[in-house]
């Protein structure tokens, strides 16, 4: 089974990308969960995301990086730096030009894989000097969870769900110190996640 995960700096997590089997942050830890799991599988997983990348990157990318490679799933981790590269002078990436590069490769994943598709939420965890993300950021969160209804077998509501594990005095900062980047917490927090959503549609992948 080949699980092929792609995004930005999140997956790419200073990834060997001279080996696309080369795994790192929440990847790896998700594959070393998903393995032992299902010991009587055999799995083959990419990492092929890019720090810095945005949704216009993936769609540029796509077919190089992920129908090539004909993956039996393939996750999508996307949207934060759509916000984070147009927050210097707040001249914020139209809502639709985000929507429909995400879309591209949604559609070519339905059209030419059997893929099916797990879509992680971009999150945001609160960070005095990125609060005002939020202006442009929820806006396109809620343009992935248009898509995710549309295209997604597994969805995983990832800023919402941070924000779920905020309460009780817990500091935001110990699941991603500048709000954005995982920190081995936060990591293993979505690779849990991740295993979750793989377990559960694992019967229709096989």
């Amino acid at each position: 089974m080949k699980i092929l995960f792609q995004g930005d700096s999140i997956t790419d997590a200073g990834r060997d990308r001279s080996d696309p089997h080369n795994l790192a942050g929440y990847a790896k830890f998700a594959a070393e969960l998903i393995k032992a799991r299902h010991p009587a599988t055999e799995f083959e997983f990419f990492d092929l995301g890019i720090g810095g990348n945005r949704a216009e990157n993936l769609r540029d990318r796509w077919t190089a990086d992920c129908i090539n490679y004909q993956p039996d799933v393939v996750s999508i981790l996307i949207g934060v730096n759509d916000t984070w590269h147009r927050s210097g002078d707040k001249n914020w990436m139209p809502h639709e030009y985000f929507e429909e590069c995400y879309r591209y490769c949604l559609t070519e994943i339905k059209e030419k894989t059997n893929a099916k598709i797990i879509m992680l939420e971009q999150f945001l965890l609160p960070t005095p000097d990125k609060e005002f993300f939020r202006v442009d950021l929820d806006p396109k969160i809620q343009v992935t969870r248009k898509l995710a209804r549309e295209f997604a077998d597994a969805f995983i509501p990832l800023d919402g769900l941070f924000a779920s594990h905020c309460l009780g005095g817990v500091a935001p900062t110990m699941w991603a110190a500048d709000g954005v980047h995982p920190t081995v917490a936060g990591q293993q927090l979505i690779a849990g996640y991740y295993a979750d959503a793989v377990d559960k549609l694992f019967a229709s992948i096989k």
